[in-house]
């Protein structure tokens, strides 16, 4: 057994409750503080666990945020890729992402906090950087699919570029999440619309962003000219 599987093992045999209680607290701990100033004795501390159990579960500081990442990242992506897979059109598919993204953020919002700490953090691992790809790339590969399908299936614009289309979508989704969480994106977005987001009417967000997705998926550049 590689030492890296022991640890793992030994983290996964503790019960659910135990387990999800020792990353809501390191998931806190990294998104309020990020990544170099979070301290794991602090986290085995309020966890309750000796630092001795703690680095029997987890060999390094680096394995535990990796885990908090994955754990955090997989209840939203899991929604997102039912959604995604689902027959319903592409835009039913579009507003039901907005909805979830807009719950997720307010209910778990440490963990997009996190997520958006991975970024900041210029001393980010190896480890940590090959992990966000894999969720980027996962997440890229389920939008282009998607949207290259909405496209053979004569559901958009005949002239679109499933995978431009892909990143720009992602994009505005990404900014909705941070909006709700972080605060420069939440100041952001008072500046525009002169209201906080926590503040605002979630079904106008919902209705405004859809419309303006709609448009982009819907209406040619040759058809907006005919306006």
């Amino acid at each position: 057994m590689t030492q890296k599987k022991f640890y793992k093992d030994a983290f996964e045999r503790i019960d659910d409750s135990r387990k999800n209680k020792l990353l809501e607290i390191a998931i806190d701990e990294f998104a309020s503080k990020g990544y170099k100033n979070a301290n794991i004795n602090i986290i085995a501390k309020n966890a309750g666990i000796s630092i001795g159990l703690m680095y029997k579960y987890f060999a390094t500081k680096d394995d535990l945020f990796i885990t908090c990442l994955k754990h955090g990242m997989d209840l939203l992506d899991k929604s997102l890729y039912e959604i995604m897979q689902s027959d319903d059109k592409l835009l039913v598919k579009t507003e039901k992402l907005i909805r979830t993204i807009c719950a997720h953020s307010k209910s778990h919002s440490k963990y997009i906090r996190l997520y958006n700490e991975i970024g900041a953090e210029k001393g980010a691992s190896e480890r940590t950087r090959m992990m966000v790809e894999e969720i980027e790339t996962k997440r890229s590969s389920i939008y282009i699919t998607t949207i290259a399908q909405a496209l053979a299936n004569g559901d958009v614009r005949d002239d679109l570029d499933p995978r431009l289309f892909a990143y720009f979508l992602d994009n505005l989704l990404t900014m909705l999440q941070f909006a709700y969480t972080c605060d420069y994106y939440r100041e952001r977005f008072m500046i525009f619309t002169g209201v906080d987001i926590n503040e605002a009417d979630d079904e106008k967000i919902i209705s405004q962003l859809l419309s303006f997705i709609e448009s982009a998926f819907t209406v040619s550049h040759e058809e907006l000219k005919k306006l």
